[in-house]
């Protein structure tokens, strides 16, 4: 008896209900549009803003997913100087860090490329340039062969694992792989978003990597994506939302690799998902809007470069209360130094002290009108 759909003698061929799926399908292509036309909308700098928060969301979070932290400010960095996106003080960055943005701007900006093996070779060497994988060396920038054990997703302590899924065997990935790749890359009038959430699950049940896999199978899916709107920028993320929803994930790739061929659930999932992470890009833009006002509002004033790089992370996001310690460990500069700087701005009515007592005291940027 069949334990996993791979095992089924009619795989690879997937069926689910296309009544069941047409109501979420067309919320998720409706949603999809409107978005991407707000964004096509605005203006050259806001839009380059977008994208590379979202890319930047984009490689932090798929990592996430498999239990890596990746430092945003040179995930961000490398996205940037990449894509030749002027932001100012570069972060030096790490090869990991590298290999992971080389992977998604490949599989983003370049998806009408052919999707072959050479190119997903390419996608795993440089997410393990040292060809391991921790400590552990592995099969790197080609499928995993007879020498490796059985792939296999376990969870739980050394002697009690539990198995969620194992992978088809090593003699079957050739064959495998070639099958997946010829119906990615043939025209049918599957819908390309359909297309997107078929291809993450099926490569991901393929498993054709030591390690890896799910960042592929994401990367693949970000590609199918990107040909669904026919454009390389990226204004969601659905890496963010996944990682959001990292353990209905894991659930609904289980239950489905552990069914039968009908995919139903696995798509309802997939596409719900989607019109989440458009959601959550409505976040995103409104702090790149938020962002914008305010530099507006203080067009014509005179920053120092200190100033400019602490309002900035301000705008973004920053961790916690703003003091003068945090200013000068941000800028690197001396207590004193960063005291003048914040007076300054405090003067100027650019940021104001918060009403809280404490040790220290902190401040926030006044609300802009």
């Amino acid at each position: 008896m069949a334990t996993y759909i791979h095992e089924r003698k009619d795989w690879p061929q997937l069926r689910w209900d296309e009544a069941r799926l047409a109501r979420l399908l067309g919320e998720a292509r409706h949603r999809q549009g409107r978005f991407i036309g707000r964004m096509e909308a605005l203006g050259f700098d806001l839009r380059t803003e977008a994208v590379l928060a979202t890319l930047t969301q984009d490689v932090l979070k798929s990592s996430e997913i498999e239990g890596e932290i990746l430092d945003k400010e040179q995930v961000r960095s490398s996205i940037a100087r990449r894509l030749g996106i002027d932001i100012g003080g570069l972060a030096p960055t790490d090869r990991n860090v590298e290999g992971v943005v080389e992977l998604m701007l490949d599989a983003t900006q370049n998806f009408a490329k052919p999707l072959t093996d050479d190119r997903i070779f390419a996608w795993h060497a440089a997410l393990f340039p040292t060809g391991r994988s921790g400590m552990t060396r592995i099969v790197v920038g080609a499928w995993r062969d007879e020498r490796a054990a059985a792939m296999q997703v376990i969870s739980g302590p050394i002697g009690r694992e539990r198995v969620h899924f194992e992978a088809p065997g090593a003699g079957r990935l050739d064959a495998e792989m070639a099958g997946f790749l010829e119906w990615f890359e043939k025209d049918t009038p599957l819908d390309p978003v359909v297309k997107a959430a078929l291809a993450h699950l099926w490569f991901v049940t393929i498993h054709p990597f030591e390690d890896g896999n799910g960042r592929i199978a994401r990367a693949i899916a970000d590609l199918a994506l990107a040909r669904s709107e026919r454009s390389p920028q990226r204004f969601y993320s659905m890496s963010a939302q996944i990682r959001v929803e990292r353990k209905a994930y894991y659930d609904i790739l289980k239950a489905t690799q552990k069914g039968d061929l009908d995919i139903t659930p696995w798509l309802e999932w997939f596409l719900a998902c989607l019109g989440r992470a458009i959601g959550g890009a409505e976040d995103v833009l409104a702090i790149i809007l938020g962002k914008a006002r305010f530099w507006e509002a203080i067009r014509g004033e005179t920053l120092n470069e200190r100033q400019r790089l602490v309002l900035t992370r301000l705008l973004e996001g920053f961790e916690g209360k703003l003091t003068s310690s945090k200013w000068a460990k941000v800028t690197k500069s001396s207590p004193d130094t960063a005291l003048r700087d914040i007076t300054d701005l405090v003067r100027r009515g650019i940021p104001v002290r918060d009403e809280a007592g404490g040790r220290s005291t902190s401040y926030s940027l006044r609300p802009i009108e």
